[in-house]
């Protein structure tokens, strides 16, 4: 039988976050993945290092790649230190993969990770989400939203 997945990931250590994925898509499903990440590269990530704020993730040959993500090199590593701006393999279960495919194939979704942490087990993980870009006008309603809620928050906390 297999184990439930937790709703939420464990995050022990947040390296890097993509803040505004939430602002330019609707997050439809998220997954955890594994990074294969040389010595160099973990190193960097646990001094912190690292940004995911341009990159994104494509299948490629039934793997799935991340793209474009900036992990700098080693300050202390050698001649074998890694290129900061390689492919990295995202490490999932086989249905997973033909999961997210078939949505980026089919319903013209796009793999956009959200952050990369250490989890409790001391391992480097992606979150990826399964995201539908917005529209301008998407993205001006979540604006009115968020401000109507802020306000909404400070009239009850002056009132009340």
């Amino acid at each position: 039988m297999a184990r439930p997945r937790p709703s939420t990931f464990d995050k022990v250590k947040t390296v890097a976050e993509n803040r505004r994925a939430r602002y330019d898509y609707y997050i439809e499903d998220t997954f955890e993945a594994g990074i294969a990440l040389t010595g160099t590269e973990v190193k960097s990530l646990r001094f912190g290092e690292g940004s995911i704020g341009e990159s994104y993730a494509e299948v490629k040959d039934g793997e799935i790649w991340l793209v474009n993500a900036n992990i700098p090199e080693f300050s202390h590593g050698n001649r074998f230190n890694h290129e900061p701006k390689r492919p990295r393999k995202l490490l999932l279960h086989e249905r997973e993969i033909n999961k997210m495919h078939g949505a980026v194939a089919r319903e013209g979704m796009t793999l956009v990770p959200l952050s990369v942490y250490f989890n409790g087990r001391g391992r480097a993980k992606v979150e990826l989400a399964l995201a539908k870009g917005k529209k301008a006008h998407d993205k001006r309603e979540t604006i009115k939203e968020r401000d109507w809620k802020r306000e909404a928050a400070r009239i009850l906390r002056d009132r009340g």
